[in-house]
């Protein structure tokens, strides 16, 4: 059945807003493994405010939704194509969208922000735009496409500095015993941070800046040569070096 008709609210949409009863009889969305199943005999879904709605890549063995991402990782993000955007309508200013229908999105899983849902059996997610690490060139992209990830709002791609396996004294040091990565240099910068009004604020870094970066921020990721990336808010940029 072919519904354009806006969804029953279910208690996990409700804080979003995005959703409104058809009728105020119907309420039949129910969750299943944090799961919102939407009934069958609806369709489509429409998104309202600066919500983006995305149908979710499938997941590979060591990838999600084909992105390479470290073993350690534990928000591991995932990939998927936008169906549908919202009206920008946010309080009391209409923002514009920088995503659109078609394009290809990585987002973290575990977002606060993030909610998965059943259409038609598909699995999609519901996002804030804000909440979107970044878009990559196509669907179905892999490990391989992860220097060509366009960050989102005010968030930084950074090639991370390998660490040394040597100490000063020239001792071997087991991975255990390795700091970190935090420095590396900005590979683009995303659109910058949305303002109240709705406007962007332009980031201060540039493509090409050397940076140290909070040490436990952003997303990991890591391509099949085992070059290794990660997208951070400009806020959690330490200083450039």
């Amino acid at each position: 059945m072919e519904a354009s008709t806006l969804l029953p609210r279910c208690r996990l949409c409700a804080s979003h807003s995005l959703l409104r009863p058809s009728t105020r009889a119907k309420r039949t969305c129910i969750t299943r493994a944090s799961v919102v199943e939407v009934p069958s005999q609806y369709s489509k879904v429409s998104p309202k405010g600066d919500l983006v709605l995305a149908k979710v890549a499938e997941a590979e063995e060591k990838t999600t939704g084909g992105v390479l991402l470290p073993n350690s990782a534990q928000k591991k993000p995932t990939s998927g194509d936008i169906v549908a955007v919202g009206d920008g309508k946010v309080g009391e200013v209409t923002q514009e969208f920088d995503l659109g229908v078609g394009e290809t999105i990585l987002y973290s899983k575990f977002g606060i922000g993030a909610t998965d849902i059943s259409v038609q059996g598909a699995l999609h997610v519901l996002i804030r735009e804000d909440d979107v690490i970044g878009t990559l060139p196509r669907s179905g992209a892999t490990a391989a496409d992860v220097p060509e990830l366009k960050p989102a709002a005010d968030r930084v791609l950074i090639k991370v500095q390998q660490s040394a396996d040597v100490s000063v004294g020239g001792i071997m040091l087991p991975d255990s015993a390795r700091e970190k990565p935090i420095a590396g240099r900005i590979v683009r910068v995303g659109p910058g941070k949305r303002e109240k009004d709705g406007s962007r604020k332009s980031p201060k870094l540039k493509e090409g800046d050397a940076v140290l970066y909070f040490k436990w921020a952003g997303d990991q990721m890591e391509t099949p040569s085992g070059e290794q990336f990660v997208v951070v808010h400009e806020s959690d940029v330490l200083c450039k070096t």
